[in-house]
């Protein structure tokens, strides 16, 4: 029985990789549409990741250290995401921050527009690939000994110093690991993003969108990009396998 599940979960990446058109791999990945695509999926996902980085740092500290019913409240909004359809994300952040969302009416009064443009792309990028960086962070947090913190606190350090000098190299290598993971998330979004960023060559379509549009015009350079993010996504889970699922371990525990 346990050979039926390993089947459905190989035989797609067998058979991607059976069909590889391994004599045009270069011309595939050097075509217009592959670079452009790939070009703007790293912008975007690096972007979306700093944006992890910088808002879901605090994020998490506050989740790690908060008992009540608004740390629970946010705790569940974070992890909304991860479950939610990622099409069913898009239609919200098109309702909230579209034209004529409840949140983009009064950006277009400014003159911004987060709707079908590069900037959208981040976003929803942004809402899709912050739970994994948090989970991560917050399991790090929790696990952490606090004693140098009271240390540095009991010697007149303020809360911010404490955070900045004390925990944040302290839980580096989670910090590292949940930006490798938000970034992988970012680099695979494709829901979220073609309902809200819509798939324009150059300014919205990064690569799974790519991929979607190959396979009506050339099924083989299809075949060639979802072949790089299959690889991507292989590389990221071996690397960080033993701390992803300690971060699942903690999280079931909880």
């Amino acid at each position: 029985m346990a050979a039926v599940p390993a089947i459905v979960l190989g035989a797609p990446l067998f058979a991607l990789l059976w069909r590889l058109p391994w004599s045009d791999l270069g011309g595939a990945l050097t075509s217009d549409a592959a670079k452009s695509a790939l070009g703007l999926s790293l912008i975007t996902s690096l972007s979306a990741t700093a944006l992890c980085v910088l808002f879901g740092l605090p994020l998490a500290w506050m989740l790690s250290t908060g008992t009540g019913v608004t740390t629970r409240v946010v705790r569940a909004l974070c992890l909304l995401p991860i479950v939610l359809p990622p099409v069913v994300g898009g239609v919200a952040l098109l309702l909230a921050f579209g034209r004529r969302g409840v949140v983009g009416q009064w950006l277009a009064d400014l003159g911004i527009q987060l709707s079908f443009s590069t900037a959208g792309v981040i976003l929803a990028q942004f809402f899709v690939a912050l739970p994994f960086f948090v989970l991560s962070v917050e399991a790090a947090l929790r696990q952490m000994d606090i004693e140098f913190a009271e240390v540095a606190h009991v010697h007149g350090a303020s809360p911010t110093r404490v955070f900045t000098s004390v925990t944040v190299p302290s839980i580096a290598p989670a910090i590292a690991a949940g930006a490798v993971l938000a970034w992988a998330r970012a680099l695979g979004e494709f829901g979220a993003t073609v309902t809200f960023a819509g798939s324009l060559e150059g300014r919205t379509q990064t690569l799974p969108l790519a991929v979607f549009n190959l396979l009506e015009s050339d099924p083989a350079d299809a075949v060639v990009l979802s072949a790089v993010l299959v690889v991507l996504a292989v590389a990221v889970l071996v690397a960080l396998r033993d701390r992803w699922f300690g971060v699942l371990r903690s999280e079931v525990q909880r």
